[in-house]
């Protein structure tokens, strides 16, 4: 079983590394092997671009990944999920691709008819992950390439879409996935709540330390 493994930073994933260096072998960097699991990580950097350009390069090679997962970090809209709490993103959406009307409101390029809601990999307008996950709870997820960080921002955005918790990469890599046809998971956890921004609000230790002990027992536990 071949597995990718991508983050957008590689200390968000530190601890997995870790373990994987000591339990797995060390084929090449990036690269362990045990048994019949391979695990390739990628690295793509911050935001939606990059991702898209590394996935497009690692997915390039028809049927060679099995599974790909994205784990990382991500901001709350929904107060219901603690601070290090670890979800699935069950679907996605790119929560900034449109226009700014001149009264400062947002339409999106499905409201534009530039894209149709259904059309392609889109539904309603999203990015829905075929495969059942049920292990931990599944959110609605939203990726911009600028977090929202103000109230009139953060009021605007929830007023028009239906989410759980905000990314960077998430959509993009959903997108890179369902183009080529690669089984895929994005886990997150929550290491803010989206609010008007304030970083002593966060904790980035526990959600780094909850995220990477579900994804070690869930890497455990694929089976061919």
């Amino acid at each position: 079983m071949n597995i990718l493994i991508v983050a957008a930073t590689i200390f968000e994933i530190a601890p997995l590394t870790a373990k994987l260096e000591a339990d797995f072998e060390t084929v090449t960097k990036f690269h362990y092997r045990k048994a019949d699991k391979n695990i390739y990580i990628l690295i793509t950097g911050v935001g939606m671009t990059a991702t898209a350009f590394a996935l497009g390069r690692a997915l390039a090679k028809p049927d060679f990944i099995d599974v790909a997962f994205n784990f990382g970090i991500a901001g709350a809209y929904n107060r219901n999920l603690n601070i290090g709490a670890v979800v699935h993103v069950a679907k996605d959406r790119f929560g900034d691709l449109g226009v700014e009307e001149a009264n400062g409101s947002f339409t999106d390029l499905f409201e534009l008819g530039l894209i149709e809601n259904d059309a392609g990999l889109f539904s309603n307008g999203e990015l829905v992950n075929p495969n059942d996950f049920d292990l931990i709870p599944s959110v609605n997820g939203n990726t911009v390439n600028t977090v929202n960080g103000s109230a009139k921002s953060i009021e605007a955005i929830t007023d028009k879409y239906e989410m759980d918790i905000e990314t960077m990469e998430g959509a993009a890599f959903a997108f890179a996935c369902l183009q080529t046809n690669t089984p895929f998971y994005q886990i997150r956890a929550i290491s803010n709540y989206v609010e008007p921004r304030n970083r002593d609000n966060w904790n980035l230790p526990l959600a780094i330390d909850n995220l990477n002990e579900v994804t070690w027992g869930l890497l455990l536990a694929l089976k061919n």
